[in-house]
């Protein structure tokens, strides 16, 4: 491939190698197993991807803000694909142009070198397992993703370019939190797309889609200690779990049917995420039978009040910041963490109507709540 030019958006450089080592490792791994991956971007062409897409990010077609997903793969590594008659220029102007014929959920504009330099041969609706994509979240807000391989919409994010600043997702942050959580922040690649703790990754998600903000409890289904600390009489509790969410994560599908229950879990997670939306806190046991919604927390009779937390970040290099509980922001994460600290099983998820997203446990090496900002995650 040809030297290209030092591009205009010095994130780009700063960013490339710690990609490419990343799915170079990736590749690396496959073939040793013998598994079918997609091919690696140089450094050069992730380079060329960033740089391009954060320009295009900025523009506007129509008034409207351009929303890209720049997937490197050849035409032959996936079907079905939509071939134009000459590749587009890998340049701001024609991916802004283009955008609003790929701007649905799916589908992603294929770039593959052309004559010395990375172009845009057409579309497509499906990645190889491993496939880098670049998606233009928002104006200059890039995400960088590996695709998972077993279904067309699993990603996991590798890393985060907002303006300039450059978040290398880093989702093992150190945490010794209830098995729920942990296992929410060791999520990666490997994971299959039917893994339970997938559900909560999706749950998480959906609630900070509807932007109105909201909080999630997770209770352990063999107690009801956590009424302590809610407001009573709950304004929607129910009289009988609501168990749909919980049975479908238990099922284990075959192949004809997975995708009618992989579309019946995004329902059922949609339905109860959008009961955050309500003023107060939604209620499920860590199994995801849903308790309540719209309840109001309080802080548990003979417990002292919460007074200091410690706030990570799941990107790499991420050290604790204590804080006082009244620097978070607002009503909804100091209920969150007070739960949290007078409710030690449990596990309190909070959506910024900013589209920040804490998840707030107690830590016992810290013996304090621990605040884990995951919103990188969830782009």
């Amino acid at each position: 491939m040809a030297v290209m030019t030092d591009p205009a958006y010095p994130a780009a450089r700063a960013v490339a190698s710690r990609v490419h080592d990343h799915f170079a490792r990736r590749l690396a791994k496959a073939r040793a197993r013998s598994l079918k991956a997609a091919s690696v971007p140089d450094v050069a062409a992730i380079e060329a991807m960033v740089d391009a897409a954060f320009w295009a990010s900025l523009r506007r077609e129509e008034g409207y803000v351009p929303r890209i997903s720049l997937a490197f793969v050849s035409p032959d590594e996936t079907g079905y694909p939509l071939m134009f008659e000459r590749p587009l220029p890998l340049e701001p102007g024609a991916l802004t142009r283009v955008a609003p014929a790929v701007e649905r959920a799916g589908i992603h504009l294929g770039a593959w070198p052309h004559e010395g330099q990375v172009a845009v041969w057409g579309a497509t609706r499906t990645i190889p397992p491993g496939g880098f994509v670049l998606e233009v979240a928002a104006p200059g807000l890039l995400v960088i993703k590996e695709h998972r391989g077993q279904s067309s919409g699993k990603f996991v994010n590798i890393a985060v370019l907002e303006g300039d600043r450059v978040k290398i997702v880093g989702s093992r942050a150190g945490f010794d939190g209830p098995p729920l959580l942990t296992a929410f922040l060791r999520q990666d690649s490997t994971q299959a797309p039917d893994d339970p703790v997938n559900v909560l990754v999706q749950l998480a998600v959906s609630m900070r889609a509807h932007g109105r903000g909201g909080l999630l409890l997770f209770v352990p289904p063999d107690t009801a200690s956590w009424r302590e600390s809610i407001v009573q009489p709950i304004s929607y509790g129910l009289a009988l779990p609501f168990s749909e969410l919980s049975l479908l994560s238990r099922e284990t599908p075959d192949d004809d049917g997975r995708r009618t229950w992989q579309e019946a879990i995004e329902r059922s997670v949609d339905a109860v995420a959008g009961l955050t939306a309500v003023d107060g806190a939604t209620i499920l046991t860590t199994g995801y039978d849903l308790l309540a919604f719209g309840a109001k927390i309080a802080r548990r009779k003979g417990w002292a009040q919460v007074d200091r937390i410690a706030i990570t970040e799941a990107v790499e290099d991420s050290t604790a910041a204590v804080v006082d509980p009244t620097a978070l922001g607002g009503t909804r994460h100091l209920s969150a963490a007070q739960f949290a600290h007078d409710q030690r099983d449990a596990v309190a998820l909070v959506a910024s109507q900013d589209g920040r997203f804490t998840i707030f446990a107690w830590s016992p090496a810290d013996r304090a709540v621990h605040g884990h900002r995951v919103e990188v995650l969830l782009l």
